[in-house]
């Protein structure tokens, strides 16, 4: 049955604008977004079709166009309609970082990290660069790895730090297994880029692990 068909408080547009959107489903979130299905499913089925299949939003987020067109009913065009969206989301999460103080707003910091590391089948580490008071002044993406390993080179983190007159920074990279909890590894490189940074006056303010749903903060448990 199309959604069209169903009583008017059963769809998910209309109880998206009567009640908000956070009252919705993922699949039902997905079939607003999709708008229609396919023969024989409803929008909505098409929604939890794509859930299942990746297994999370995260890993829908950073499917590939050959994997996301493999569900029948999606292509190139719904795959960059999902990628502006994604994008639109990141940029709005970076704006608030910008106008505002990053400190003050660790769960924007951490939404967007999500965004951008999440789901990831490579490790990646980024840095974001902040002022005096605090205010993003750019993320970049210095390193990217394999699944299970990324080199990172304190010399070209330091290189950036001056050249965009950073104040202090925020290190981040993700975990491709899902496991949000830092290595020996990890904690030793955020001790040697600790002291690196110290030598040109630039704090760091922490270091984030995101695994999926989980973000792991250094500073949050004292270890920074």
């Amino acid at each position: 049955m199309a959604i069209t068909d169903w009583p008017e408080e059963q769809r998910p547009r209309e109880r998206l604008i009567r009640h908000g959107a956070s009252i919705l489903s993922d699949a039902e979130l997905l079939a607003v977004f999709l708008r229609v299905g396919v023969t024989g499913k409803s929008a909505v089925d098409l929604g939890r079709d794509m859930v299942a299949h990746f297994g999370s939003l995260n890993g829908l987020f950073s499917a590939t166009l050959n994997d996301f067109s493999k569900i029948n009913g999606l292509g190139p065009a719904k795959y960059a309609q999902l990628q502006a969206v994604l994008e639109l989301a990141r940029r709005s999460l970076c704006e608030e970082l910008q106008a505002g103080v990053a400190l003050n707003s660790p769960q924007a910091v951490k939404q967007y990290l999500q965004l951008l590391l999440s789901g990831r089948a490579y490790e990646s580490f980024a840095v974001l660069f902040l002022d005096v008071k605090n205010r993003l002044i750019v993320c970049e993406e210095m390193f990217r790895g394999t699944l299970t390993h990324t080199s990172v080179y304190p010399r070209e983190i330091v290189k950036a730090a001056l050249a965009h007159n950073a104040a202090s920074v925020i290190l981040a990279h993700n975990h491709p297994s899902g496991t949000p909890e830092p290595s020996a590894a990890d904690q030793t490189l955020t001790q040697t880029l600790k002291q690196a940074l110290t030598l040109i006056d630039v704090r760091v303010l922490d270091h984030f692990v995101v695994a999926g749903k989980h973000v792991y903060s250094f500073a949050e448990h004292g270890q920074l």
